[in-house]
């Protein structure tokens, strides 16, 4: 399963080990321990599975019907409790979060997800149930909708817009997004060490390390830029992105503010586009110009070509070209004669 992140606010990183069951904390530490999962997505399991129990200690009558939903404790869900689930429950659950919650089909597929996943360690690696009850469970259908990109026009007129203070920086970091394709997370995440020669040292999702090639633009944009880092007096000696006020490494923030300002400054609608899209575009303009798309998956890092193949149904003129090539192209419908209207 390709983890999401969509929890954004420090104040909902908990502290599961001691709010959490005994049951529920185990297949938390699994995930952040041997699957190595980021805290924030381990939270963020952790939130999803908490609503989801207090779901089910309302709807099997363990509380009182007046406790509001967002008070009841699963400090003593066991292991009889998530056995006797059933896939009745869980779409009840899902009624509840459409109805009640107001959830959309993407919030509520995660959710399912998350469920799966629990129930899948439970069943497989834990080995505390013989059977998995929701092995069955249908996710809400949501609809596929094609990554927006910029093309190659468009691409140049953001990086020729980068001027002024912070330049070098901001236009290194642009042109690492749409050439390597890069997570905003991996970016920052960055250290000056992973800049070797012309490769780059990335690590991605569940602290799974890649190494991507740098090209011309890139390794000029890496020099311009750590010749100017070098002369700074760094609090953050590691880190290869830093803001200039504080000389500490770069945060998410600050590098999704600085590219909606250069995408404004270009012209391109801000609201429309983001660094994700950058990421987007990069895959997008490498697949158009000759990159198989399983050597793409290498690149991005995804863990499954299906995630991938996204790209492969983007406007792509070798496609075009492909399809006026075919003999039958030039075809034309002959015109029927009165005669053979009449057979």
């Amino acid at each position: 399963m390709e983890v999401i992140h969509y929890t954004k606010d420090p104040e909902l990183i908990l502290d599961y080990r001691t709010e959490a069951p005994p049951i529920l904390r185990d297949f938390l530490v699994y995930h952040e321990t041997i699957q190595g999962h980021s805290r924030q997505t381990v939270d963020e399991y952790y939130l999803d599975l908490r609503s989801f129990l207090r779901f089910l200690k309302r709807s099997k009558d363990l509380v009182s019907k007046d406790d509001e939903m967002d008070d009841i404790s699963i400090s003593d869900v066991d292991l009889p409790l998530v056995r006797s689930v059933t896939l009745t429950d869980i779409y009840s659950y899902m009624n509840y979060l459409s109805r009640d919650r107001g959830l959309n089909n993407a919030s509520r597929a995660r959710k399912v997800a998350t469920i799966r996943s629990f129930y899948k360690y439970l069943t497989h690696k834990a080995k505390l149930m013989e059977s998995n009850p929701v092995q069955d469970l249908d996710a809400p259908k949501l609809k596929k909708s094609l990554p927006k990109y910029l093309n190659l026009e468009e691409s140049l007129g953001l990086l020729d817009s980068v001027e002024g203070k912070n330049s070098s920086r901001d236009y290194c970091i642009l042109t690492l997004f749409l050439n390597c394709g890069l997570r905003i997370s991996e970016l920052v995440g960055l250290n000056k060490t992973d800049v070797r020669g012309d490769q780059l040292r990335v690590l991605g999702k569940g602290n799974k390390e890649r190494i991507l090639y740098l090209n011309d633009a890139c390794q000029r944009a890496l020099e311009d830029w750590i010749t100017e880092r070098d002369t700074l007096t760094l609090v953050d000696q590691n880190a290869l992105f830093v803001t200039l006020q504080n000389r500490r490494r770069i945060s998410t923030a600050a590098v999704h503010k600085l590219v909606k300002k250069h995408l404004a400054a270009a012209g391109l609608d801000s609201a429309q586009y983001s660094s994700h899209k950058l990421r987007h575009t990069a895959a997008t303009l490498m697949l158009q110009n000759g990159v198989d798309v399983r050597t793409l998956q290498e690149v991005l890092g995804h863990d499954h070509l299906n995630t991938t193949q996204i790209y492969t149904h983007v406007d792509n003129e070798d496609l075009r070209t492909a399809a006026r090539a075919n003999p039958l192209g030039g075809v034309k419908k002959r015109k029927t004669s009165q005669k053979e209207e009449k057979i």
